[in-house]
């Protein structure tokens, strides 16, 4: 063996990775042994963590967006001194174990966000520097600089061809995050072979077009050379990519630099050539040599005096800026709402010609804006037509990072891993808009908050056929039954305007998951009834003793009342019930839902302008929309589709 400590450290992260991946007969080995010394240099010489506390709100992140690598990221939180033990390790992939195929955030100590979907990840990072630079700016004052985390990540080929690193690396640079440091794991390796199949422009030159401050390292096994380059970084002002040229698979003689090296286990024989050709004992398997592990090690107790300092800082600071000090604590170390917050939410009058529900989120996010300086958000470029702005402030811009307004864009999806990373970071509670047929760009990210618990807030306006003329493609009807199939999403599509404020209530006191609003573009009438959104589901009405029991969503609330009406003046008993999330109705207990949905009443239709598919579980009937939309008015639309008081009572007479 090699008596050169580093170089052992190094290879420590390469052969546990590969044993891991050995052990388990599946994963990645390639990434792990390619970026090994990357890894090594970020976490030794540069992040600031503390491995017994991995939620100290002074730390540096740090994202494996390959998170197909997580062998590598499992080695490091292990090596550190994080809760992950070796039993952990040999565990890798299995059954309830720590070591998932993939990093989850939540899931295991020390993994800041949930990466594998390539190009999350990278996003991912964006959002956290933004919340960072947002709150640097609120908080932080001359000589008492608090909050001022670097985000590192190491990224892949795969990450830089998807479109959503695209669009976030897009933005970064236009805002200049300049705490953004990014290490290219450039192996030219992907899996069907080279990525001259694919993958052939000059990513350097692209970066420098976003406005990225490039930088070339030409061997990634250099540890001086990627030292220096990741402080050349953090003393430019621009968020910045590292392009690292490494060797997928490094030292496995056979494998190193081929595709074979990516995704499946070396096998005994090639591990054992490649702990051979790199100095490395062949047995035991997870061998951590004392002196390597006690290095690691050390990290513990730096962490401790980091956090010590921080903490006499911010107690100082506290002292100098009382009533930040105090915003701070909320804020930052408790994660608490204010006690008093849910009295901004307004209420709206009984009115006919009422507002569209998109209006009328408008105005609860300027009213509760007023009391929760936490909120902040914005929109993919359809600001004015999501009513996501909040009055008095600037916009979110490199010159002014205080600014609570957002302008994402038009790049959905990346708005959503955005948000993902903004609501991970902390401090703030992010939200982000635009139509609800665009929520399939940006699928994988809800997706992926919803897997995580990211407590983001998605709005999504124009949420049916209703709004009219723009036609099929901008209709969304499939959209709220995919969405309503997420497991951890709530949906919430509610029906006017104090609907929609017991929604944002939902939403912003929902902490550990996210929350989406479906938004009318049209005005729907005020209703008297007073709302129980939190309920998932209530009676609206009872007309006379139930024979019938109508429900809806949304802009067919009103809808159902105008019909239970009509079927009241024949004599028939209806009950009305307005249905604004089936996520929350299902959280309810049984009594309550038997309350709201006797099994005695057995005639019930449900009525939702979008595809049937998921009422059945509810309804006997349902009157719905399976096939796309028109371009028409959207007053025309409902009427040829069939949603009319008149249309309604009929199809509830056929029950």
């Amino acid at each position: 063996m090699t008596t050169d400590l580093q170089a052992r450290s190094i290879n420590a992260l390469r052969f546990l990775s590969a044993d891991a991946v050995q052990k388990a007969n599946s994963g990645h080995p390639g990434l792990p042994m390619g970026t090994a010394a990357i890894a090594y240099t970020i976490w030794t010489r540069h992040l600031r963590h503390s491995p017994r506390n991995p939620k100290w709100m002074g730390r540096d992140r740090f994202i494996l967006s390959g998170g197909h690598g997580s062998a590598l990221l499992y080695s490091l939180l292990h090596l550190s001194g994080y809760d992950l033990t070796l039993d952990d390790l040999e565990n890798f992939r299995q059954w309830g174990s720590r070591t998932p195929g993939h990093p989850e955030y939540g899931h295991t100590a020390g993994v800041e966000v949930t990466t594998g979907p390539l190009g999350q990840g990278f996003a991912n990072g964006v959002g956290m520097a933004i919340a960072s630079a947002h709150l640097a700016a609120v908080f932080n004052k001359q000589g008492h600089d608090l909050l001022d985390s670097y985000i590192y990540a190491i990224v892949t080929d795969g990450d830089l061809m998807e479109g959503v690193a695209s669009e976030a690396a897009s933005l970064a640079g236009h805002l200049s995050l300049g705490k953004l440091i990014y290490l290219y794991d450039d192996n030219r390796i992907s899996i069907d072979g080279s990525t001259d199949l694919a993958f052939t422009e000059d990513r350097a030159k692209r970066f420098e077009a976003y406005g990225w401050h490039v930088q070339h390292v030409e061997d990634g096994n250099n540890v001086e050379l990627i030292d220096s380059a990741i402080k050349l970084a953090k003393a430019d002002s621009r968020p910045s990519l590292i392009l690292c040229r490494t060797i997928i698979g490094y030292g496995a003689p056979h494998r190193q630099g081929t595709s074979k090296a990516h995704g499946e286990p070396l096998g005994d024989d090639e591990l054992n050539a490649a702990k051979d050709n790199l100095g490395w004992p062949r047995e035991p398997r997870f061998y951590i040599p004392d002196d390597v592990l006690t290095f690691y090690r050390k990290a513990v107790e730096r962490g401790r005096e980091l956090e010590a300092d921080w903490k006499m800082r911010r107690e100082a600071y506290a002292r100098l800026f009382p009533e930040l000090g105090a915003e701070f604590n909320r804020r930052i170390l408790m994660n608490k709402l204010p006690a008093d917050w849910e009295s901004a939410l307004p209420t709206f009058p009984p009115d006919a010609k009422g507002m569209a529900t998109r209006a009328a989120s408008g105005k609860v996010i300027n009213a509760l804006a007023a009391k929760l300086p936490e909120l902040i958000g914005g929109s993919a470029d359809l600001a004015p037509s999501n009513n996501t702005m909040i009055d008095g402030s600037p916009s979110f811009q490199k010159e002014t990072p205080a600014g609570r307004n957002f302008h994402f864009g038009v790049r959905e999806h990346a708005m959503g891993a955005i948000l993902n990373g903004m609501s991970v970071f902390g401090g703030v509670i992010p939200y982000g808009g635009t139509f609800l047929v665009f929520s399939d760009y940006m699928r994988p990210s809800i997706r992926l908050a919803a897997l995580s618990g990211y407590p983001a807030i998605f709005i999504f306006t124009h949420d049916s056929v209703g709004l009219g003329e723009d036609g099929p493609t901008h209709q969304p009807v499939e959209h709220l039954a995919a969405l309503r199939a997420i497991p951890n999403l709530t949906v919430i599509r509610p029906a006017d305007a104090n609907e929609t404020a017991q929604a944002w209530k939902v939403a912003v006191a929902h902490r550990n998951a996210p929350t989406l609003l479906a938004l009318t573009r049209q005005a729907l009438p005020t209703l008297e009834t007073p709302a129980a959104v939190e309920r998932g589901a209530y009676v609206l009405k009872d007309f006379g003793t139930p024979e019938i029991i109508l429900m809806a969503s949304g802009s067919e609330v009103s809808l159902i009342l105008e019909a239970a009406q009509k079927l009241a003046d024949e004599g028939i008993g209806v009950r009305a019930v307005s249905f604004p999330s089936w996520e929350l109705f299902e959280a309810q207990d049984e009594a309550y839902r038997e309350s709201v949905l006797p099994k005695n009443i057995q005639k019930r239709l449900a009525v939702e302008a979008g595809v049937t598919l998921g009422w059945e579980r509810y309804a006997q009937s349902v009157l719905g929309i399976d096939r796309f939309g028109a371009s028409a008015p959207g007053k025309v639309i409902f009427e040829h589709f069939g949603f009319t008081a008149e249309n309604v009572a009929a199809k509830a007479k056929e029950l």
